[in-house]
C-alpha cells in the first residue's frame, strides 16, 4: 500500500515537473479573416511549437466581445493589487493569460503601415500589465523576461518596418526577448500559402521559441 502511494506521488511530481517545464505560448491573431495570410502564419507557427511539446493557445482578437474600443485610460488598473484590466469583457482573461505564459505572439496583417485595429484593441490594454510609480520613477511588470514574437505580412514590400517598431520598442522597454517573422509581397488573402519557404520559416520560429 505504501509502495503504491510512493509510486503515485512520484508520478504526480513527474507530471508537475513536465507541466512546469513545458513552454506556454499565447498567440493573438489580429486578422478579421479566418483563412487569410495571418491565419496561415499562425497555424504554421503553432505546428512548429507543438512539435516541440509547447502548449499553444490561439486567440482571434477580431472575434472577442468588447465593452470598449481599446484602453479607455481609466487608470483603475494602476490602483489594483493584481495585474489586470478593470474592464470586464472577453479581453480581460486574455490579458491575464499574458502574465502567465512564457511566450506572447502577436500576428497581424499590415493595415495602413501599422498593425490591425483588431490586434490593437488588446495590445493597448496591455497597459494594465504594468505598474508605474511616477514619483519613484519605477515600473514593474510580470512580462519582464518573457518572449514577444511578431508575425506580420504585407501585400507588397512597404510598411513592415513601421509596423514592427511599436513591438520592438515594447519588448525593449519591458525587458522581453524579441523575435519576428515579417513577410513582404505576401499577396492578397490566402496567397501566402503558395509562397515558397514561408511555411518552413514560420514552423522554424515556432520550434525556436518553444
Amino acid at each position: 500500500m505504501l509502495e503504491l502511494r510512493i509510486k503515485k506521488w512520484t508520478r504526480i511530481k513527474q507530471l508537475w515537473k513536465t507541466y512546469i517545464m513545458t513552454k506556454k505560448i499565447l498567440i493573438l491573431s489580429g486578422s478579421p479573416k479566418k483563412d487569410g495570410n495571418t491565419a496561415a502564419l499562425v497555424d504554421w507557427f503553432a505546428e512548429g511549437a507543438r512539435s516541440k511539446g509547447a502548449r499553444v493557445e490561439i486567440v482571434c482578437t477580431a472575434f472577442l466581445k468588447y465593452k470598449s474600443t481599446g484602453c479607455t485610460s481609466c487608470r483603475v488598473c494602476q490602483k489594483l493589487d493584481k495585474y489586470e484590466c478593470a474592464i470586464n469583457d472577453e479581453a480581460k482573461p486574455v490579458l491575464a493569460k499574458m502574465a502567465r505564459v512564457n511566450v506572447i505572439v502577436m500576428a497581424t496583417p499590415l493595415y495602413f503601415f501599422g498593425a490591425s485595429a483588431q490586434l490593437k484593441l488588446v495590445f493597448d490594454r496591455m497597459f494594465s500589465l504594468y505598474k508605474w510609480d511616477n514619483k519613484a520613477g519605477t515600473m514593474e511588470t510580470p512580462l519582464k523576461g518573457k518572449t514577444l514574437v511578431l508575425m506580420a505580412s504585407a501585400f507588397e514590400d512597404v510598411g513592415l518596418d513601421a509596423l514592427s517598431k511599436p513591438f520592438v520598442l515594447t519588448a525593449k522597454y519591458t525587458g522581453m526577448k524579441f523575435a519576428s517573422l515579417l513577410v513582404p509581397n505576401a499577396g492578397v488573402s490566402g496567397d501566402i500559402r503558395n509562397k515558397p519557404g514561408i511555411r518552413k520559416k514560420a514552423m522554424a520560429l515556432g520550434k525556436k521559441v518553444a
